[in-house]
């Protein structure tokens, strides 16, 4: 790809466009164009990328100004937070896991901005503090990322990011104190600590370049040692692989620190496994599988035995056993063979294995001996979704639960005699039989099944007229199911509808079924959402003017693509930190890992035209009126940078025409959604739902 940039940025300019009396800030247009396989493609606003200049920074609080004066705006919006602060205000409770003789449990109390974990002695005892997020940071804002416990009970890791973004460091504390040591770990980024004896690994890049931390290609990914008790600057090196920088590399150990497994990932839909037997002193990796086309994730390891998840040869997901004497993959022995539906979770409890499927997208879990033999199966209160946690030498067993309808409840699991009692159910202010969910099935463009959830209070009719806001996300094989959400409430109180669809590209029915959302075959995605919205219409749910449609990363893609295509059949577009320049997005911080999913727009022309087909930003049109518009982001944004979002939501304010609001949030010490302080959730989403129901005539009854 050949680049032409003529830089010639101005200060910002003071004309504007109007849109139901909004004066919208319109950015100056520089002379960037870019040339791939023969065609030129303009980027007026590519200064936006430039997320740490003044430029951009006037260009923001300008937007910002304009979109909190609407909201502001809105009547009911102050009722609206009101009542999901009320419904937020309530206590959440993790289940128990145990490490090293005692138990471990996450709390978030009523309105506390983050979960704060404590400690007994034994199950049902004493509960006391052993770290507190809400205590790093006065805002909320430092989030606590993982614990990591040494397998000696000496030593507890703990990791934390700040503002949102996906930068991590490590602290550590003496177990036999409770007291920070003086460890401290920077730059480390999508790493866990693998405990080894006094000390861990843990993955990191080399320091970024300052004032570029959020935006810049992230490269070099290397795996470390640290020894408890040294500074960072003396810790080894353990593994780097400079043939292939743009790619992820970690370690991981089992309990008893008798086998090291190595993942090499980013460049497929799966890894590259190598394992090492500690037992022999010196030992190198052995290669185990030569391919990142599939997923080959180790379960659990025993004498010489190794459990592993894959899906080679088994789209669906099956266990299968290796030896570690000859780990090669050609060697390995089916436990568990692949089923009619979807793996979505293993556990392997008690010397038994719990296995979770999806079943047109909601869970079903069986048990089964070490060996793979079926025992039963698990009764589960309701559809809905389903996560175990345990270990293979305890007997101690506890499951969520949660559905459209039920808040995420823990039960007590006796995994011999296959009963399940009540171990924590969370209070929240909402009376859940006035609703109910159901499952649809209808079918996309091409024919094909697609299965779409449907919550709503009781008693709904079917007059054409009832607000929906619908949901999806669609790729990275990533499954949507049953969940709560207290933020949906206020919606469905006023009787709106949620709807969820579940996509192609997502990992409901396999690999294949991802495969089908993907590179060439993505405007299948696009055609299952648009469906979603005709069949609601067709069965007189609902029409055009009362359809929301809602989406975050990946999703906010979803949003945009579809949005861009079809203006006329939404009232309201809420794309969400989203992948808005597809000809581009590979060039920022991970961008590069989303290549499987995506293609690029360097691989081939046929791949360049594809992506320049669907693009949110590059299909926005002038003179047409796109449906009112609330475009989101975040400044500390390292996963989808905010360039994405200022490019479309300056592109947007441009090209619209018509009396809809197109406007954009964009939120301060925060990132791409993840550790995000309740507070701030509950603003954004009083926002976001607020501008939903104003624009569609809701108001707060």
């Amino acid at each position: 790809m050949k680049k032409n940039i003529l830089m010639t940025m101005a200060a910002m300019a003071t004309t504007c466009a109007w849109a139901q009396g909004i004066e919208y800030p319109k950015a100056v247009k520089d002379g960037t164009v870019d040339e791939y396989f023969g065609t030129k493609v303009s980027d007026p606003y590519r200064w936006l990328e430039n997320d740490t200049s003044q430029q951009t920074a006037a260009w923001v609080e300008a937007e910002n100004r304009v979109t909190n004066d609407y909201l502001a705006k809105i009547p009911f919006r102050g009722k609206l937070l009101k009542r999901l602060t009320e419904l937020a205000n309530y206590d959440l409770i993790g289940a128990p896991a145990k490490h090293n003789g005692k138990w471990y449990f996450s709390k978030k109390s009523g309105l506390q901005n983050q979960s704060v974990v404590y400690v007994m002695d034994e199950l049902g005892g004493t509960p006391r503090v052993f770290l507190d997020p809400n205590t790093l940071s006065d805002d909320g804002t430092v989030a606590l990322k993982g614990i990591y416990h040494s397998h000696n009970g000496k030593y507890a890791a703990y990791a934390i990011s700040r503002s949102g973004s996906d930068w991590q460091e490590f602290y550590v504390i003496d177990m036999k104190t409770g007291k920070l040591t003086d460890d401290h770990i920077e730059w480390a980024k999508f790493s866990g600590a693998t405990w080894v004896g006094d000390g861990f690994y843990y993955s990191a890049y080399d320091p970024s370049v300052k004032g570029k931390e959020f935006s810049n290609v992230n490269a070099g990914h290397k795996i470390y040692y640290h020894k408890i008790g040294t500074p960072q600057s003396e810790d080894v090196l353990f593994y780097q692989n400079p043939a292939y920088p743009k790619r992820f590399y970690g370690v991981s150990v089992n309990d008893d620190e008798t086998m090291m497994f190595l993942y090499e990932s980013g460049a497929g839909a799966g890894v590259t496994l190598f394992v090492r037997d500690l037992r022999q002193p010196d030992s190198q990796f052995i290669q185990m599988t030569n391919d990142m086309d599939y997923q080959y994730s180790p379960l659990e390891a025993e004498g010489n035995d190794i459990y592993l998840f894959t899906n080679y040869n088994a789209p669906k997901g099956r266990i299968m056993k290796a030896d570690i004497r000859q780990p090669g993959i050609d060697n390995w022995q089916e436990v568990i063979g692949e089923q009619h539906n979807t793996i979505d979770g293993i556990s392997c409890i008690n010397h038994q294995w719990i296995v979770t499927y999806n079943q047109d997208a909601s869970n079903h879990a069986f048990v089964y001996s070490m060996d793979g033999k079926l025992r039963h199966e698990v009764k589960l209160p309701s559809v809905g979704s389903a996560g175990f946690s345990g270990k293979m030498d305890e007997k101690e067993c506890f499951f969520t639960f949660t559905s459209f309808t039920q808040p995420y409840t823990i039960y007590q699991y006796d995994i011999d005699t296959n009963e399940s009692k009540l171990y924590n159910a969370p209070k929240v202010n909402f009376k859940t039989s006035d609703y109910t969910s159901v499952q649809v099935f209808f079918q996309s463009k091409d024919g094909t099944r697609i299965p779409m959830f449907l919550t709503y209070k009781k008693g709904l009719k079917l007059n054409g007229k009832n607000p929906v806001y619908l949901y999806g996300y669609g790729g990275f094989n990533v499954s949507l199911g049953p969940s709560f959400s207290t933020m949906r409430i206020p919606f469905l109180e006023q009787g709106g509808i949620y709807a969820q669809v579940t996509l192609r590209g997502g990992g409901e029915y396999g690999e294949e079924w991802h495969q089908a959302g993907t590179k060439m075959q993505k405007q299948n995605v696009f055609d299952d959402f648009i469906g979603a919205a005709e069949w609601l219409i067709s069965q007189k749910y609902t029409n055009k003017d009362k359809i929301a449609i809602v989406g975050g990363s990946n999703g906010g893609l979803l949003v945009g693509a579809c949005m861009t295509q079809r203006p006329d059949l939404f009232r309201v577009a809420i794309p969400e930190v989203g992948v808005m320049d597809m000809l581009r997005y590979h060039k920022f911080t991970i961008g590069w890992n989303w290549a499987p999913d995506y293609g690029t727009s360097e691989d081939s022309k046929e791949m360049f035209e594809y992506l320049l087909g669907y693009s949110p930003l590059h299909n926005l049109k002038k003179g047409v009126a796109y449906p009112a518009t609330l475009v989101t982001t975040a400044d500390h944004d390292d996963r989808v940078v905010p360039a994405h979002s200022f490019k479309f939501a300056a592109t947007l304010q441009e090209c619209h025409e018509g009396s809809n609001p197109v406007l954009i949030r964009i939120d301060t010490k925060a990132g791409h959604g993840g550790g995000k302080p309740l507070a701030k959730v509950l603003e954004e989403q009083a926002d976001i739902y607020g501008f939903i129901m104003h624009n569609m005539g809701m108001k707060m009854k």
